[in-house]
């Protein structure tokens, strides 16, 4: 039998990730998947592609604080592609929203969020990620913010105002 490639090594790093932190909530996971010194970055637009810790201990919270949201959140990967020390997914999130999230009490809606991340791998550990998620989708699908048609609709003057005042 031959012996893994470093871009096999990797994708079987995601996929735990995945499989074993996320849909397995096994939160002892991420001190085998992420590097002490790990970073994330939430690519959010108009927004800067700062760097935020994300170890282990902020990853089990991380997952332990969606978990308790959604109690039933699964991911399912639909693309992966592993090059070098980078594996990309395309990925949809799914889930129940059962328990307060940011701040936002249980709607009892069903989501599903598409996202695309890309994980830097190194010394075996994910030590960094860019996260693209679609979040204004979450929101709608929350009813926290009214569906693309409608804000369409409205044409450019409405985030604005209606004038009075």
């Amino acid at each position: 039998m031959a012996k893994p490639t470093n871009e096999e090594q990797n994708e079987w790093i995601v996929r735990r990730f995945y499989e074993e932190l996320w849909n397995g909530r096994r939160l002892g996971v991420a001190d085998e998947l992420f590097a002490a010194e790990g970073v994330t970055h939430q690519l959010r637009s108009g927004a800067p592609d700062d760097a935020v810790p994300r170890n282990p201990a902020t990853m089990r919270a991380h997952v332990a604080e969606w978990a308790a949201a959604f109690p039933d959140l699964r991911f399912e990967v639909e693309h992966l592609i592993a090059r070098g020390d980078l594996v990309v997914t395309r990925a949809v999130m799914s889930g129940t929203h059962a328990g307060e999230w940011h701040g936002v009490a249980p709607t009892g809606r069903r989501v599903e969020i598409r996202m695309a991340v890309t994980h830097r791998i190194a010394d075996g550990k994910i030590a960094e990620d860019w996260v693209l998620v679609d979040s204004l989708g979450l929101l709608q699908q929350l009813g926290l913010l009214p569906s693309t048609e409608e804000i369409l609709a409205r044409g450019p003057d409405a985030a604005a105002g209606d004038g009075d005042g």
